[in-house]
């Protein structure tokens, strides 16, 4: 069995225009005064990481992560969550994503498309760069405003979608090969690949590719209403990362699922800072320890309630607690009874 690393911090929800939020050496400094021996790093923000840069030069990529490590962070894996989102949206959703792409592509879905392809390929060469071996992505969705069938669906309308995400997708899979990194796309509300059908339908699409993994984010199903421990069971060749993020649903006779259409602070189902919420994680990480997951257990701190630095580093305190030093030995070994085949074989009465 292997032990899990960390406790590691993705940063997304941390960057920012004050200190010590506003540049690489300082964030990286914080993170480990937190308590965080790692860091999971977005790829779309210039003040933290240079992706252009990044993908051009392993030496660059090396001096960039020596600094972290000199700070007391080793780099986890990077993030495309805002860049894969784009490689796949639909026209309802033009307006709103034209603001994870820069400027000169907004108004302009073919570009911006093939805008994002480019970033994802680069992060990509980046983690090879770094030496790293997954890398946390979004699928995006042509099909989410069909969620719900109704009205009825035609016929071949979630296939041709799914045809299309796959179609999208291959050649970054391929690059990932080359690169000796996986994909692990999150399982997320308001992406085609939100639950463990939707992955399965993808899947199915790309051949099996050995690449094509998942992140695994208990929150998300909490909201769903999705069985977070059987999942852990269903799908554990394919699980390549773990955001450890805590949620509740308390659903009420006003609402459930949908929430409403209100802020989270009023939803059924909501995100809270770890071990304020509904999640068993003593049972996740025993089932990950079990599994022989080696990766990291990244904290992603989203919570309507708390101020994020105090989850940040409550945060780092709850995984330390939880990881399993996995045991060398067996706990009953020392009344082992040192046999061997023959005395095995004269147990059952196979030599008689």
């Amino acid at each position: 069995m292997k032990t899990i690393k960390g406790p590691g911090l993705f940063l997304a929800q941390f960057i920012g225009a004050d200190a010590p939020f506003d540049s690489w050496d300082s964030i990286t400094s914080w993170a480990a005064d937190c308590g965080y021996s790692g860091v999971q790093v977005p790829t779309n923000d210039p003040r933290i990481l240079d992706l252009d840069r990044a993908s051009a030069s392993k030496g660059w990529c090396e001096d960039w992560a020596g600094q972290a490590k000199a700070n007391g962070v080793a780099v986890t894996e990077l993030s495309t969550h805002l860049q894969g989102q784009l490689v796949a949206v639909h026209p309802a959703y033009d307006a709103m994503f034209d603001a994870f792409a820069p400027a000169a592509v907004h108004g302009d879905p073919a570009a911006r498309q093939q805008w994002a392809v480019e970033q994802v390929r680069k992060a990509l060469t980046a983690s090879r760069h770094l030496g790293l071996t997954a890398m946390v992505s979004f699928s995006g969705a042509l099909a989410w405003p069909y969620v719900y069938p109704w009205p009825q669906r035609p016929a071949g309308l979630i296939e041709e979608a799914f045809d299309e995400l796959a179609r999208r997708w291959r050649p970054l899979l391929d690059h990932a090969e080359e690169c000796g990194v996986d994909i692990c796309f999150e399982i997320h509300p308001g992406e085609d690949l939100h639950d463990g059908d939707t992955f399965e339908m993808f899947l199915e699409r790309v051949d099996n590719h050995p690449r094509a993994k998942m992140l695994y984010d208990p929150s998300h199903y909490v909201l769903q209403q999705l069985d977070y421990l059987d999942h852990l069971d269903i799908y554990a060749e394919r699980i390549g990362m773990f955001h450890v993020k805590d949620a509740e649903f308390n659903p009420t006779g006003r609402k459930g699922v949908y929430g409403g259409y209100q802020p989270w602070l009023k939803r059924a189902g909501r995100f809270r800072s770890l071990g304020d919420g509904q999640v068993d994680f003593g049972a996740i990480f025993s089932k990950l320890a079990a599994m022989d997951f080696d990766g990291w257990a990244v904290v992603e701190w989203e919570c309507c309630l708390k101020h994020p630095e105090d989850g940040a580093r409550e945060g780092a305190e709850f995984v330390k607690s939880h990881i399993i030093r996995v045991t060398e030995r067996a706990f009953d070994d020392f009344a082992a009874a040192g046999t061997d085949r023959a005395a095995n074989r004269r147990l059952l009465g196979l030599d008689r």
